[in-house]
């Protein structure tokens, strides 16, 4: 294992083994999640069809045809406004205590060695540093031969001040039961007289956006049948359990579907109504990763199409030369899932 930027070495109890357990887990699952189609075996709770715009192209013809029932989607969709409001950090307590939880719930683990492990993106190295200024301890290590960086938080007063952000914000009754039974049993965390989940449905704070930075990923689909271009936008999480993704489709709309050769739930957003609700969301509660540059190019292509602009020939080349950029320097992100 790598230091990473020049962090002094330090005692390292935690279990190589283990971390490796969780690095490789955690990339799998981005693997399976960042914009890849894979053939599912069915969709769970579905409300709706999946809403898609086809572009019908001639070859050597400057026109295009479109379906009447396309052309009603397209009319359809409700308008966002083209203006992105000024990226900011959760500053209060409240807020970043949300975040956090969200994305321990989606990359963290507390081990038997009093020690917490949150995995990132290499490319996300500032996140790892913001939270471990946050919180004021823990260090950063490179993973060898991962694309991707580990903060460990293992002095104790740093793992308190973590569990008092993230206690009755936090989610994951799998990161609940390790709180309980990897950590609260020393005595140093007897002022911890009661450590809960989060049962509110309301997911209006930032407690997704961390969760998202995790697991979630934005996709553009471009589907191309019988000389049409299908143009869809997707936001999807992938979990193997599908109780979190069952909250999240409640608040945002879309499905959840179950893949079968890899034995895990997805949440799809599926429709415009649905990508609507998640803009809504990540304008107000704005990711900290490099995630955030895939969401601002998927709400340009949102727009693209509100605007109607998706209905010529350059409009569409913008979706693709977006799409073409999204997850560029993500490991997780391979291409060709249609």
């Amino acid at each position: 294992m790598w230091l990473f930027a020049g962090i002094t070495s330090l005692s390292f109890k935690y279990s190589h083994c283990l971390i490796k357990k969780v690095i490789v887990t955690k990339l799998k699952q981005r693997s399976q999640s960042a914009g890849n189609f894979i053939k599912v075996s069915y969709v769970l709770n579905n409300e709706r069809t999946s809403e898609t715009l086809r572009y019908k192209s001639r070859p050597r013809v400057c026109s295009r045809t479109w379906s009447t029932d396309v052309r009603e989607a397209a009319e359809n969709i409700k308008k966002i406004s083209i203006h992105v409001a000024k990226h900011l950090k959760p500053v209060s307590e409240y807020d970043f205590g949300h975040y956090l939880a969200g994305l321990i719930d989606g990359d963290g683990h507390f081990s038997t060695g009093l020690q917490l492990v949150i995995a990132f993106n290499e490319l996300d190295a500032s996140l790892a540093y913001f939270i471990k200024d946050k919180i004021g301890y823990g260090n950063v290590y490179k993973v060898k031969n991962k694309k991707a960086i580990i903060l460990v938080i293992s002095n104790r007063i740093g793992l308190l001040k973590v569990l008092n952000l993230i206690n009755c914000k936090i989610r994951s009754e799998n990161i609940l039961n390790q709180i309980n039974n990897n950590i609260l049993f020393h005595s140093y965390f007897n002022s911890i007289t009661k450590f809960c989940l989060n049962s509110d449905v309301d997911l209006n704070n930032y407690w997704l956006a961390g969760f998202s930075e995790a697991d979630g990923s934005f996709q553009i689909k471009l589907i191309t049948r019988n000389n049409r271009t299908e143009v869809r936008l997707n936001f999807q999480i992938d979990q193997k359990k599908e109780d979190l993704l069952i909250l999240i489709k409640n608040f945002l709309g879309g499905n959840i579907g179950y893949i079968k050769s890899q034995d895990t739930y997805y949440y799809g957003s599926t429709s415009f109504g649905s990508a609507k609700k998640v803009i809504h969301y990540f304008d107000r509660f704005h990711l900290l990763s490099s995630k955030h540059i895939n969401y601002l190019k998927w709400r340009k292509a949102y727009i693209i199409i509100q605007d109607k602009k998706h209905l010529t020939e350059s409009g569409l080349n913008k979706i693709i030369k977006l799409k073409k950029t999204m997850n560029s320097g993500n490991a997780a992100a391979a291409e060709g899932r249609d």
